[in-house]
């Protein structure tokens, strides 16, 4: 099933990052081949991919630490080449990987990047203090590091990246190898960074129920190449595998409605007959009429709708996405 990309339209008092025809090769091989991103501001923008599909290398690009070959890319109205440092100043990055001093403490992590930002010491104290309580780290504040498990590093990563109180956020998969409990305490962080704070978060993830979970729109991205955008909803609804699973008393019910849909797959074992269909009220209804009339009716009937696990697959050659049980 063919899917279609809207094109960005550039940038605009709405949007906060916009890319038009990135591209981006390394010895030969195009890792970027034209993507265009438009990012609403106070949204969370997921792009989802397997490895090596160009996630990382567009956030680089759009946070100024890679230069594109070819194309442009705007963050809040700034652009990337022409203005790195403006963009700098607006935005906060969170790699795939904790960037914190391991021999340095919570509290001295944070003051260091204050520090960086060019706080005032009272102010760094506070803002410091401030950041340890939100993340529920306040009673760790004083320990090194290196003693905290992978979710409090992550924590103590993004709370770095927030001392100054940047409005674009790029989360490059912020939540690989964490184990389920941390990675939901992650996701309700970010979800209050964009409810409470306004903020706009670009996030990169091989987690499918990740982007379902927090994504306002979800780009897949595959060889470079953006192949899909829409909300989860759209893409699930264009992605192939929906049906309806019909249960039938006895087996002449299940034959006459076989009869009745040549294309549906019959299981005998269960009296079922599964019906292609997208799910939504007209069709359900349309396939009860078509039974009615034949004398058909079904015990029972189930919608299934394809997940972004169908969708993944679909769109990316049939390569694995990551599953919240199999960590990296």
């Amino acid at each position: 099933m063919p899917f279609s990309v809207m094109p960005s339209s550039g940038h605009s008092e709405r949007t906060a990052v916009s890319a038009v025809g990135l591209r981006k090769s390394y010895g030969g091989k195009t890792v970027l081949d034209g993507v265009d991103l438009s990012i609403p501001a106070g949204s969370v923008f997921a792009l989802l991919g397997p490895n090596g599909a160009g996630k990382t290398t567009t956030v680089q690009i759009l946070s100024t630490l890679l230069a594109a070959d070819s194309g442009t890319a705007r963050v809040l109205g700034r652009d990337v080449t022409d203005d790195p440092d403006g963009v700098r100043r607006v935005i906060g990055v969170t790699g795939q990987f904790a960037a914190v001093d391991g021999l340095f403490t919570a509290e001295e992590n944070l003051r260091l990047m204050a520090d960086l930002h060019h706080l005032d010491r009272r102010e760094g104290g506070r803002r410091a203090a401030e950041l340890l309580e939100r993340f529920e780290l306040t009673e760790a504040a004083g320990r090194p590091a290196m003693t905290f498990s992978g979710g409090m590093r992550r924590k103590l990563d993004l709370a770095m990246t927030l001392v100054g109180r940047p409005r674009v956020i790029f989360l490059d998969e912020p939540t690989t190898g964490l184990d389920p409990r941390s990675r939901r305490t992650m996701w309700e962080i970010i979800r209050s960074l964009v409810a409470d704070e306004g903020v706009t978060l670009l996030l990169t993830t091989q987690y499918l129920e990740e982007a379902d979970q927090l994504a306002d729109r979800i780009a897949v991205l595959d060889h470079g190449v953006l192949v899909a955008e829409g909300t989860a909803d759209e893409l699930k609804r264009r992605a192939p595998g929906g049906h309806l699973r019909l249960r039938f008393a006895d087996t002449a019910r299940l034959a006459a409605a076989e009869h009745c849909f040549p294309v549906a797959v019959r299981d005998d074992e269960a009296l079922a007959l599964r019906v292609p269909g997208d799910g939504t009220p007209a069709t359900l209804r349309a396939v009860l009429d078509v039974l009615e009339t034949a004398g058909a009716e079904a015990e029972s009937v189930t919608v299934h709708t394809p997940d972004l696990d169908d969708v993944f697959l679909a769109l990316t050659g049939g390569g694995a996405p990551a599953r919240e049980e199999s960590l990296r």
